[in-house]
């Protein structure tokens, strides 16, 4: 009862907050833009006047597959940075001002705070993707071809879980430091030390969580799961499971201490 109570006001602030309303927008916004603007291409630049007249500009036809990880990679950039932007200050802006300490004298148990916060704003970051993707099928459909929607639903489960796994690593900062941005600071560097790691040993970490979207491309094209995407997704839920852990342990130890 406690962690519902602790959920709903956590939902319910992120609707204050507006945040129901534009992270999906700004999800749908990020993958609508490539398929849209690939394909009337030309005549964005014939509208620009950048050729001569009467120049012809044939431009290459994608397939539904090369459309949807275009977008894909529009979500790993600058989706991700939304997730650490809105998620930055959900425990440190809280421990900053003051209100952890208000919340907890309830008293509040430490674990119930931490993952009702989290699965707050897991819920919320799976609905702006599932949003997000649902929009980019139909426009990759209607403009480049075929694409199931057995298919868009499988890439919205198997790359949610980055996705979660980058909201994990912010919320376990959040329990490390009470400034916000240091929060956002040490969660792009980590991920960008992920990043390094994976293309410097890639080839032999084939299960690392930077391999998931290599995996989910194999799944459009050969229209099958590999056991190489079904590693990666069972090591990215183990490392989620495992900072929430960590998360909930410092949190609580800080609290006591404080």
């Amino acid at each position: 009862m406690q962690w519902i109570t602790m959920f709903k006001k956590e939902v319910l602030e992120s609707w204050r907050n507006k945040k129901w309303i534009w992270v999906p927008i700004v999800m749908m916004l990020l993958t609508m833009m490539d398929p849209i603007s690939y394909y009337y291409l030309p005549e964005i630049i014939n509208l620009a006047g950048g050729v001569p007249e009467g120049t012809i500009i044939e431009i290459p036809s994608l397939a539904p597959t090369e459309v949807v990880m275009m977008s894909l990679e529009q979500l790993s950039l600058f989706g991700v940075f939304i997730i650490v932007l809105t998620s930055m200050s959900t425990i440190a802006g809280e421990r900053q001002n003051g209100t952890t300490e208000i919340i907890l004298v309830k008293p509040i148990k430490h674990h119930n705070y931490v993952t009702a916060k989290w699965t707050a704003f897991l819920l919320l970051i799976w609905f702006g993707l599932f949003l997000g993707m649902l929009i980019n099928w139909y426009y990759t459909n209607l403009l480049f071809g075929d694409l199931s929607f057995l298919t868009m639903v499988k890439i919205v489960m198997f790359y949610g879980l980055w996705f979660t796994l980058v909201l994990t690593i912010s919320i376990f900062f959040n329990t490390l430091f009470k400034v916000p941005g240091l929060v956002a600071a040490c969660t792009v560097i980590t991920l960008l030390i992920l990043s390094v790691i994976n293309m410097i040993f890639g080839h032999k970490l084939t299960l690392f969580p930077n391999q998931l979207s290599t995996y989910i491309y194999q799944m459009i094209e050969t229209n099958s799961i590999s056991n190489q995407l079904v590693g990666t997704s069972v090591i990215i839920l183990f490392l989620c499971g495992i900072l929430l852990f960590l998360s909930i342990y410092l949190f609580k130890n800080k609290e006591v201490m404080n």
